[in-house]
């Protein structure tokens, strides 16, 4: 079936706008097709995404126990090959209502970014509403437990700044936020991502020097 996938993933790319790129970035599928005939995908193979992603069966198994078998219509399967890129189509509308915001997508990653200025933030908090509200109409749902918000503030007379809310949830404030595998902090350091980078090369050579004590040879040790 990933093979087929496969062959379908240049269909479903060929036909994209321009400037459009697909790679930068829980749906149903009948949305998903609508928005995908107004990219300009042909009727036939929106058809066959519709019918890959609709009455799929679904079972959980633990250990040798197995559940009843579900029909699911939304989402799509986990370790699909066009996964990735269909939920960015579904949502490549998402974008900044604000010049002073934007929204950085990737996969089903997304960071708002405001430029908050003179202390107003109504541009800013107005933007996580809208787009609260822009998930809520395509059948999305953020997940307030892994939303961070991360205040750089250089001014020299600080003032407290009220907490996010998003649909009454307070959303956790964090002097550093791991974006995309790299660790920023909020006073635009780099101490928490050399720590983190040091930290994962020490236990990639720690295994490194266990298999030299087996006496592997060269090549495999290269290799690893």
């Amino acid at each position: 079936m990933k093979c087929f996938e496969k062959a379908v993933l240049p269909h479903i790319v060929a036909p994209l706008p321009p400037g459009l790129d697909p790679y930068q970035f829980a749906y149903r599928a009948n949305r998903l097709v609508l928005k995908l005939l107004h990219l300009g995908l042909s009727h036939s193979t929106c058809l066959w995404i519709k019918d890959f992603l609709s009455d799929r069966p679904q079972r959980v198994r633990i250990g040798p126990h197995t559940s009843t078998t579900l029909s699911l219509s939304t989402g799509s399967p986990q370790g699909c090959v066009l996964s990735p890129l269909l939920y960015s189509l579904y949502t490549h509308h998402f974008s900044a209502a604000h010049p002073s915001n934007s929204i950085i997508k990737f996969a089903d990653d997304t960071t708002v970014v405001g430029c908050i200025s003179r202390g107003d933030e109504t541009a800013y908090r107005d933007e996580v509403e809208q787009l609260s509200v822009l998930c809520k109409a395509n059948n999305l749902q953020l997940n307030k437990l892994k939303t961070q918000e991360m205040v750089v503030d250089f001014r020299r007379k600080k003032t407290d700044i009220l907490p996010l809310y998003i649909d009454g949830g307070c959303v956790e404030r964090v002097s550093v936020f791991r974006f995309l595998a790299v660790h920023l902090e909020d006073d635009l350091s780099w101490r928490s991502n050399t720590t983190a980078i040091v930290k994962k090369a020490q236990q990639r050579l720690y295994f490194l020097r266990i298999l030299r004590n087996y006496q592997l040879r060269q090549e495999l040790l290269v290799s690893f």
